[in-house]
């Protein structure tokens, strides 16, 4: 016995829920005595009765033969043909009704009808009836059809012959043959891919006799002949190998179809029966065009896929073809780009990295030029991070990149910017010989800068590299042109006096400003410009004084590192000792004048306390210089990125071999298709066989662990072993539905007749359909599937019972209580990655935040953050090395950041900050908080059910 899910599906109705069904006399007056519109409605009426389970009777049936069946309406007749597909047609002891002679009857006498579109729909009806009493009757009337003067008469003719050939061969044992003969005489295409897919069903060696006779004709066929063709071919060649040069020419041809569809398939079945490089090229060339050429984005990204899965094996092939990939480019959906820059960085090689960059470069241009849109913004920071990771892998390539990045540091937007800055980072540190060049470039763009973050990082870049008397005193020029006149606190009241100040003026005009140093160890300005005349009230602030005005003092406790960096360094490069104090009274100069600001009150925002703390004691470092303090600012800052660094170029190296890892090696055993298991997913298996699985809810994902051992975990008990029905369910999640394949074993000796599972749910789930009532013999079992639809990541609830009928008994229905299924979170919740500055970024941006306290009897920090990524199924992004993990044990406390994804798109977000006390014994719980965030309200719930362990003890 087979459940509604797993039987042949032809037509959808919804059920409008109206109420209750009329009565059989309300629906006989309609039959008897209503106009056409009547009985449309009694008819609709009728099947929804049928589709809920109500039985209808034998003079209801009469009625519907003598009134209804007459008609000419052919709404009304494609009505009638819905109804007697889904009424019963048995009575309870097994036995044909005999109205249905009549039925019979009527529908050959709809054959023969003169309008094609009647004898078309009939013979389309005839396709969904299983029962060869009622087919035995028309067989010659269906013969006759296939002579018809009309091809959907003749179409739907051949769908007739071949599923009553698949159903009940005996009705028509002669079908392949006289499809065969059909095929050859008939000119109409889709007749024709009716009669050729039968044929590779029924009679496989006629279809290749068919195909061989006419192979140099089939570029000419239509598409949806091609197609079957593709297929034929496909599963010819994956069954016996030999047949392959037979059919690969022609599969070789089908690449330059005009239908797209067929290019497609083509180009998939060519890569799996020929791993030749010619072959492999043409395939991947066919999809590069189709993604060129194809304007809808989901179509791009399927095929990009493919892509993808063949750079995997092909990967030498495909690196010729690098160039041409390129061109993907030009589409506008940003996850296209996305996927294809990821390609493309995966296929460069030596040989090809200039003409890949030049193309960047132009890419990131054109983004220069175009308006700024989000998606252009994003656009943007993808073609740098991917010029960023080619500067790393090819070295040669980055003094050309490097210009070209450094422009967008006065980007309007920071991500862009951001990415420029680590790039330039990581180049400055690893490539000693591009200091210069990136320094010198670094100098001349500062002054264009426009967000805080970024001059922050580029003042950084700039204190840590500069090492020549010349590029310090540079710095030291553009640190003046950004702060103004000091001090500031004096130069700020005197504007707000109305005092001119003609220095700040100058400041602000735009030219060319060198500051040199005299003999004496002064500073004087030398420039060239043509000064404005503007109002007080109009000039605007220099750029550092305006983000300290503004009460970032952030800024300045950075600014002063980097002034003490300098100091401590410039007595290293000029000799001169009045030059050097000069300096370094400068440097304190700036800092004690931020300093001042922050405590004067002009600001919008005063100093907080941390930044007070790091000015003052960079003007200690200053004030009194030690070598520990020289090593601690100009040489450990810099081992620390260096640190960071191999820790990053470890991952990247880390997934580089994942990828590319050797999936057969040199001793492994040869494994024999003819051998293998069924359910193992391989080169063996027949790719339609599995696309077809898959979209039916197959898993393609392999378990390590034993199959039994995996669907006994699955298992949930519904009933009670003294229960009369015993029932277990095996769970299966997939991933936007929930397939319920629940056990029903009768206990007891009796039949129970209208046996059904009845199912409920609570949360976001929704059963999709209805399981349809069986009959079951004593002592015997069957299987129930029901689909359940999930909408959402949230926790949910299916309840129901089990009711049915006792042969013979004279109760009530019996009824047997079920137990309820828990639908856990965590099927729906993946582990993922993400940057750090993406973190930073989402956790900026979500608004809901949920605060967990720590209760656990846990006494090992790093063994709770392991517990916490189990439980919760996230991923760290925050890399703990050995060193790190004995570091921190020491000092006491760990932070890290989780992240994790869920099937529907949905981020979550935690950071767990744990510690120990200081000098606590090894049996010291662990104490702190997880911080949870979500993007909106409703996903913060969600997150907070999710994390709803982390509020009791866990273990």
């Amino acid at each position: 016995m087979t459940s509604l899910a797993e039987q042949s599906c032809y037509t959808l109705i919804a059920n409008p829920q109206e109420g209750d069904f009329p009565n059989d006399q309300d629906l006989k007056q309609m039959l008897e005595k209503g106009k056409v519109g009547d009985k449309k409605e009694a008819i609709k009426k009728l099947i929804h009765m049928v589709l809920g389970g109500e039985r209808v009777g034998a003079s209801l049936l009469m009625h519907v033969i003598r009134f209804a069946m007459p008609t000419k309406d052919h709404e009304l007749k494609k009505l009638l043909l819905i109804f007697w597909e889904v009424v019963p047609k048995y009575t309870p002891d097994g036995k044909m009704m005999h109205e249905y002679i009549l039925v019979c009857d009527a529908y050959r006498k709809d054959l023969q009808h003169p309008n094609e579109y009647i004898r078309g729909c009939t013979l389309r009806f005839l396709c969904k009836l299983k029962e060869p009493e009622l087919l035995e009757p028309l067989m010659p009337t269906i013969r006759a059809c296939l002579e018809h003067r009309h091809k959907y008469v003749r179409r739907n003719a051949v769908l007739a012959i071949f599923t009553i050939y698949r159903s009940h061969e005996i009705l028509i044992p002669d079908a392949p043959e006289l499809i065969a003969s059909f095929l050859e005489q008939e000119q109409d295409m889709s007749c024709k891919r009716n009669a050729f897919m039968m044929l590779i069903q029924a009679d496989q060696e006629r279809a290749l006799n068919y195909l061989s006779s006419c192979i140099d004709q089939v570029q000419s066929f239509g598409d949806i002949l091609q197609l079957v063709i593709v297929e034929l071919i496909y599963k010819v060649c994956h069954s016996n190998p030999s047949e392959r040069s037979r059919f690969i020419t022609c599969i070789y041809n089908l690449l330059q179809s005009s239908s797209p569809a067929v290019k497609y398939e083509a180009a998939g079945t060519l890569i799996t029966l020929s791993g030749a490089p010619s072959a492999v090229k043409a395939a991947a060339t066919c999809y590069i065009e189709l993604i060129v050429k194809e304007s809808d984005n989901n179509v791009k990204l399927i095929v990009l896929d493919r892509l993808v899965a063949m750079a995997e094996t092909h990967d030498k092939v495909l690196q010729e073809l690098v160039m041409d990939i390129m061109r993907v480019l030009s589409a506008t959906d940003l996850e296209v780009r996305k996927k294809t820059l990821d390609l493309t960085l995966d296929l460069v090689s030596s040989r090809n990295i200039d003409d890949m960059v030049l193309v960047l470069k132009k890419e990131v241009i054109k983004t220069n030029e175009a308006v700024e849109q989000d998606d252009a913004v994003k656009y943007r920071q993808l073609l740098v991070k991917t010029l960023h990771q080619c500067s790393v892998r090819f070295p040669d390539v980055a003094p050309s990149i490097i210009p070209v990045l450094m422009e967008f540091l006065s980007d309007s937007s920071e991500l862009a910017a951001r990415d420029v800055l680590v790039f330039v980072r990581e180049a400055v540190q690893r490539f000693e010989s591009l200091r210069p060049v990136v320094l010198s470039k670094m100098i001349e763009v500062f002054p264009t800068i426009k967000k805080v973050r970024i001059f922050r990082a580029a003042l950084w870049i700039l204190g840590e590299y500069c090492s020549t008397s010349e590029e310090i005193q540079n710095v030291m020029t553009l640190i003046r042109q950004s702060l103004g006149e000091i001090p500031i606190v004096e130069d700020e009241l005197r504007k707000a006096a109305g005092e001119e100040d003609s220095s700040e003026d100058a400041t602000m005009q735009s030219g060319t400003v060198q500051r040199m140093v005299t003999a004496d160890g002064t500073y004087v300005s030398q420039s060239a410009f043509t000064a404005v005349a503007r109002s007080k009230k109009d000039a605007s602030r220099p750029p550092l004084r305006g983000f300290l005005m503004a009460g970032d003092f952030f800024a300045g406790a950075a600014l002063s590192t980097v002034l003490t960096k300098l100091a401590m360094r410039f007595p290293l490069v000029n000799p001169s000792t009045s030059r050097q104090n000069s300096f370094r009274a400068e440097a304190m100069l700036i800092m004690s004048s931020m300093l001042h600001l922050g405590k004067s009150g002009l600001a919008d925002k005063p100093i907080n306390d941390d930044d007070v703390d790091r000015i003052a004691l960079c003007l200690n470092v200053l004030s009194e210089p030690s070598d520990l303090l020289l090593e601690v600012f100009n040489k450990l800052c810099r081992e620390s990125l260096d640190k960071m660094l191999l820790v990053k170029s470890a991952e990247e190296k880390q997934k580089t071999i994942t990828k590319k890892v050797v999936k057969v090696q040199a001793d492994d055993p040869i494994r024999f298709g003819q051998l293998a298991p069924k359910n193992e997913l391989g080169q063996t298996e027949d790719m339609f066989e599995l696309t077809l699985s898959q979209a039916l809810g197959g898993s393609e994902k392999k378990d390590t662990s034993s199959l039994a051992g995996s669907k006994l975990n699955k298992v949930t008990q519904l009933t009670g072993f003294s229960d009369p029905v015993y029932a277990e369910a095996y769970v299966h999640v997939n991933q936007y539905d929930i397939v319920l394949d629940v056990l029903i074993v009768n206990q007891t000796t009796d039949t129970l007749q209208n046996l059904t599972l009845e199912l409920a749910t609570l949360g976001d789930l929704k059963l999709v359909e209805k399981p349809m009532p069986m009959t079951l013999a004593g002592n015997d079992f069957c299987n129930i599937k029901a689909n359940v639809k999930v909408a959402s990541t949230e926790n949910g609830i299916i309840f129901g019972n089990i009711v049915y009928d006792v042969t013979g008994a004279a109760s009530d229905r019996m009824c047997v209580v079920l137990n309820d299924i828990h639908i856990d979170i965590m099927d729906y919740i993946l582990p993922a990655s993400c940057s750090d500055a993406e973190f930073r970024t989402m956790w900026s941006e979500f608004e809901w935040e949920n605060k967990v306290s720590v209760n656990t009897n846990i006494t090992d920090m790093y063994e709770y953050l392991q517990h916490i990524i189990k439980k919760t199924n996230m991923k760290s992004i925050t890399p703990f090395s050995e060193e790190d993990q004995s570091f921190n044990k020491k000092c006491g406390f760990l932070a890290a950041n989780l992240y994790a994804k869920s099937i529907f798109g949905e981020d979550a977000l935690a950071n767990v900050s744990v510690e120990k006390p200081l000098n606590s014994s090894d049996d010291t719980l662990v104490i702190g908080h997880i911080r949870i965030r979500a993007k909106s309200q409703l996903k913060f719930y969600r997150s907070t059910t999710w994390l709803k362990p982390f509020h009791t003890t866990v273990w």
